[in-house]
């Protein structure tokens, strides 16, 4: 018999709406029961993409690690498959983030090239390197790093409750009087390798490298929080763009899944900016320390099992 071409269906998931009442966990298991011999199926989870936009508004760039454990839980997707889906959804609700700190001229831009330019070069390195490992190492990383950012994320947050300040003053010192920071090689050589760090594994892992920048503007800069986490999300625009560019190029990106998951992120966005006006910083940063730290251990089950 000749090659017959395979009908193409979407199944949206994403919770129950007059739009559609397919849940993730549901259209999982939906899935198995579809002939793949001939039907070609797309997931398209939508509310996924919502859940970590809403998390990305509440706690700047470092909610984008989210994205790829969820890919991984609720569609069944490995690392590398969720990777590049991810650095979408991170590449456009960052980017508007960026737009609306640039707009409140909060965003040091040209620390945000200096740290981008950095990622661009390693980015491309971190998705080759990717695609030739097998899944579990990449997952076994991943929980790690979870495990390490739900740590920094606690602490930061029990400092800030408890009124403690840094001892020592950060390389990237803000000039009050124009509002800029003050560049000296100590500055540009702490922001250049936080940023070649983010971009290698933003490749590797399509985290977009917030759980590194945040962090590193926090301890090598004295800019305030707002300015940050914009400053942050310009950097992610650059690198997780460029990511997305990079893993179309080796033919890795599904763009119907990629679509409806980075149009949620938008929206969770918009919702998280509103909440983060009404709820304490350092106790956001604590839930999602708790949140991560379960997504890890959920991570590492799955996989000695």
């Amino acid at each position: 018999m000749g090659d017959v071409a395979k009908l193409r269906v979407g199944v949206i998931c994403g919770g129950a709406s007059s739009e559609h009442s397919v849940s993730c966990l549901s259209a999982a298991s939906l899935l198995k029961s579809i002939d793949r011999e001939i039907f070609e199926v797309t997931l398209i989870g939508i509310t996924l993409g919502v859940f970590v936009g809403v998390v990305l508004g509440l706690t700047g760039a470092g909610g984008a690690i989210l994205s790829v454990p969820l890919l991984g839980f609720f569609l069944h997707l490995e690392v590398a498959q969720a990777a590049p889906i991810g650095l979408m959804a991170v590449a456009l609700s960052s980017g508007l983030g960026a737009y609306l700190g640039f707009s409140a001229k909060i965003l040091r831009y040209k620390a945000a090239l200096l740290i981008a330019c950095a990622g661009l070069i390693l980015s491309p390195i971190g998705i080759w390197l990717a695609h030739q490992l097998p899944n579990w190492p990449l997952v076994l990383i991943f929980a790690m790093i979870l495990l390490l950012v739900a740590k920094n994320m606690w602490t930061q947050a029990k400092r800030e409750l408890a009124g403690i300040e840094e001892a020592l003053g950060p390389p990237c010192q803000l000039d009050q009087t124009i509002g800029k920071l003050t560049w000296t090689l100590p500055c540009a050589r702490a922001l250049f390798g936080s940023g070649a760090l983010a971009g290698f594994f933003s490749g590797l892992l399509g985290v977009g490298g917030g759980f590194i920048i945040v962090p590193a503007l926090r301890k090598f800069t004295d800019l305030p929080i707002k300015s940050i986490v914009a400053t942050s999300l310009g950097v992610l625009t650059i690198i997780s763009t460029g990511g997305v560019l990079f893993s179309n190029f080796y033919g890795a990106m599904n763009w119907s899944l990629a679509w409806p998951f980075s149009v949620g992120s938008i929206l969770g966005l918009l919702i998280g900016r509103q909440l983060v006006k009404s709820i304490s910083g350092p106790r956001v940063q604590q839930a999602f320390a708790i949140f991560a730290i379960l997504i890890a251990m959920t991570m590492l089950i799955k996989l000695s099992l």
